[in-house]
């Protein structure tokens, strides 16, 4: 298989790369930033050969490396602090195959001193193929 043929296409519009995450985000994406804001954190990515398992099924460990980091996302743009995964329940609905783009969401439920609720699908078109629920603690951001 060439290189070109496991690489993503432009971005649709509205989203952009995503930059500077670690070595384990970069070597699983590429990921893509859509619109967001305090309230919803939205991310895309388009399914490549390596991220398919032995059937051509897209990898449930890649979904869920995905939304793990969305979800993080949503609870840093929400509370400005650094979120470290503490429980992720992730409900596996439907499947994606090599060519899809997966559009994910997600959005923290509730706040507390040390700790944020969040919740998140994942898409492709109209169908949810995964839906997430994960709580995060909050560290203090390093300078």
């Amino acid at each position: 298989m060439s290189s070109a043929e496991d690489e993503a296409p432009p971005p649709p519009e509205g989203y952009s790369p995503v930059q500077g995450r670690g070595a384990f985000t970069t070597h699983n994406g590429p990921y893509f930033n859509g619109p967001s804001d305090k309230e919803l954190s939205r991310q895309a990515f388009f399914i490549l050969n390596r991220h398919c398992n032995t059937v051509g099924i897209l990898h449930g460990g890649m979904i869920t490396a995905f939304m793990d980091g969305l979800l993080a996302s949503a609870v840093a743009r929400a509370t400005g602090m650094t979120p470290i995964t503490m429980h992720l329940s992730v409900d596996y609905l439907d499947m994606g195959r090599k060519g899809d783009w997966v559009f994910g969401e997600a959005w923290v439920t509730r706040k507390a001193s040390e700790a944020a609720f969040v919740s998140g699908k994942a898409m492709i078109g109209d169908r949810t193929i995964v839906q997430v629920n994960g709580v995060f603690r909050l560290m203090k951001r390093r300078p």
